[in-house]
């Protein structure tokens, strides 16, 4: 029994640095649809959630809902098209997209966040202005298969603006923003936003320290089919040649570019890990060694490798 008690304590020191560096500090979490799909997932990433919360890591979540949009989209008859990891967003799905997004699952993440305790408040982009964007024009796109074709996504919107004021009070009073993937622009129109990319933006706005993806993978990985060959660390200059082998794929795919855009955009860190795994947020946040994949800049690896390395400071 000491013995425990012991390494509890001695686990509690171990993460004070951490927190005297995180805190006050901003972090976007992006939970993705797999994470949202089971009762006993989403109560232990809230737990998680509200305890960084508690020692004064200013949080914001962003979530999408892909897994939930296709199934409810299925059942209408509307079947999904996605390429690169990208919905196309016809008329139909525009409105299964909002009618599970912005409400069956904000609501959802809202009332289990609370009962972790966390003051939370639910938006979408279209909120206060929070999102500005405008519609995709059709695009020429890689597609999974390594073939370039033009593709129109439909009501899919780019982001042209982030106004985070809102953001900011809601920070200010205490309260924890969870905001779902969609926009809106200065006539009234609504986009379908990727997630993932959502995520990026208001990180960056935010100057946040700490973008993460909760996902239902380890990471990247550089056979996916081996999670042996999770990438822990990596850069721009890494990532690129993943992604020309074909090894980044599919809904990966959008997570890393807008990892590798946030962090050479001002954000120190970003991560990509699986956030089914017990109390995987926090060993990637609380252990030099992490659980996922960090992806950093150029200039922060140097960073990393130079001094924090020898501190294990993830």
């Amino acid at each position: 029994m000491i013995a425990d008690d012991s390494r509890s304590i001695a686990g509690l020191k171990g993460a004070l640095r951490y927190v005297r560096a995180y805190r006050d500090h901003v972090f976007v979490v992006k939970l993705g649809g797999e994470i949202l799909e089971k009762a006993d997932v989403r109560s232990r990433v809230a737990a998680q959630l509200a305890l960084l919360s508690s020692l004064g890591v200013r949080i914001v979540v962003v979530h999408g809902g892909g897994p939930q949009v296709t199934a409810v989209s299925q059942r209408l008859g509307i079947e999904p098209q996605i390429v690169a990891g990208r919905r196309i967003t016809c008329e139909k799905t525009l409105d299964v997209v909002q009618m599970v997004i912005a409400g069956q699952l904000n609501t959802t993440l809202l009332s289990t966040l609370r009962a972790e305790g966390i003051a939370v408040v639910g938006l979408t982009g279209v909120d206060a202005g929070l999102i500005c964007a405008r519609k995709r024009p059709p695009t020429i796109i890689k597609d999974d298969a390594g073939v370039e074709r033009t593709v129109d996504f439909g009501h899919v919107g780019d982001i042209v603006r982030v106004d985070p004021r809102v953001i900011h009070t809601l920070l200010d009073a205490g309260m924890v923003p969870v905001i779902g993937s969609l926009a809106g622009d200065d006539s009234g129109a609504i986009f379908n936003i990727n997630a993932d990319t959502l995520a990026e933006a208001l990180a960056v706005a935010l100057r946040a320290q700490k973008l993460i993806f909760l996902t239902g993978a380890p990471g990247v990985l550089r056979d996916v089919r081996d999670p042996s060959t999770l990438v822990a660390f990596a850069d721009p200059d890494d990532l690129a040649a993943l992604m020309q082998s074909g090894a980044i794929a599919g809904g990966m795919r959008p997570k890393v570019e807008a990892c590798i855009r946030a962090a050479t955009s001002g954000v120190e860190r970003t991560h990509i890990l699986d956030g089914r795994a017990a109390d995987g947020l926090l060993f990637e946040v609380f252990t030099g060694a992490g659980c996922g994949t960090m992806i950093v800049g150029r200039k922060e690896k140097a960073t990393y490798l130079g001094v924090d390395l020898a501190d294990g400071n993830r």
